[in-house]
């Protein structure tokens, strides 16, 4: 099948490329880890600049806009590998799981997915963040992943049933496409913060269900070892791992190149993100 309801099959790839889905048929196969760190004062200072000038920033927003840039650059990393076959996607999407509190006191998590469009800015995924945060954060609040997940174990072997049936359609392209869009696991990016609950960074596995190409994680912030001595520097370790059959060594250099690189100058990531945007509607907005 050439297109599915999320991707459109690669068919112009060399031969190395187009053999590894066969070589490494599940993605836990094929998943390569690295570590990379963000300069934790730069990006404190920005966040902290563009609230005194009335933007709300976040850690995530910069993550994610920095990757989406590069992405858009460099459009392998948005690939998925299904059936054996590469797919482009056609559409950027990034997931999150969301810690919230329920009617009873108790913890509980949601997980979150939001579709990003060219046009968008470091202002406007900030945006969208906190709108997807602030609905999901209610205690009555259920959202369509949840909702399905409740029905799906609501009788007995309705899980297996429901999710086995889910795979194989995957697997052939015929998942619809409402299903694939309320899944959290049919993602470009999946992305946790665990700095924000004080813990270590991690290197969490790329789910085999749905199509996870990359998931990264966000680390509590240690010490600069390469700091002069006297002078305190924090850096954001960030745990990546990602599936080495979308693209190929060299694209992922470009593309993790690029994507330091705008983490280094957030600023750059307060215009579309595709660059289209011209000095003079920048002014205006």
């Amino acid at each position: 099948m050439t297109m599915r309801p999320d991707g459109t099959r690669l068919r112009n790839l060399t031969p190395i490329v187009q053999a590894l889905p066969y070589i490494m048929p599940r993605r836990f196969d094929a998943q390569n880890w690295a570590t990379d760190y963000v300069d934790e004062d730069l990006l404190r200072t920005y966040i902290r600049q563009k609230r005194r000038e009335g933007r709300h920033v976040t850690h995530m927003s910069v993550l994610v806009a920095a990757y989406y840039k590069a992405a858009l650059e460099h459009p392998k990393v948005n690939c998925f590998v299904m059936n054996r076959k590469v797919y482009q996607r056609n559409h950027f999407c990034f997931s999150f799981v969301l810690l919230k509190t329920r009617a009873d006191g108790t913890p509980d998590e949601t997980a979150l997915k939001i579709f990003l469009e060219p046009e968008d800015d470091v202002f406007t995924i900030a945006r969208k963040i906190k709108e997807h945060i602030d609905r999901n954060l209610q205690a009555t609040h259920n959202n369509r992943t949840d909702r399905f997940a409740n029905f799906a174990f609501s009788l007995p072997l309705l899980p297996r049933l429901v999710f086995g049936l889910a795979y194989h359609l995957d697997l052939h392209g015929l998942l619809p496409r409402k299903i694939i869009d309320l899944s959290p696991f049919h993602t470009s990016l999946f992305i946790t913060n665990l700095a924000s609950i004080n813990t270590s960074c991690i290197f969490h596995h790329c789910y085999e269900f749905g199509t996870t190409g990359v998931f990264i994680c966000m680390g509590r912030p240690v010490p600069d070892p390469m700091a002069p001595a006297g002078i305190r520097k924090k850096l954001m370790p960030l745990g990546v791992v990602m599936d080495e059959r979308i693209a190929t060594g060299i694209e992922y250099s470009r593309f993790f190149a690029a994507f330091s690189r705008y983490l280094r100058k957030p600023e750059v990531l307060e215009e579309r993100l595709d660059g289209k945007t011209t000095g003079l509607l920048a002014a205006q907005r």
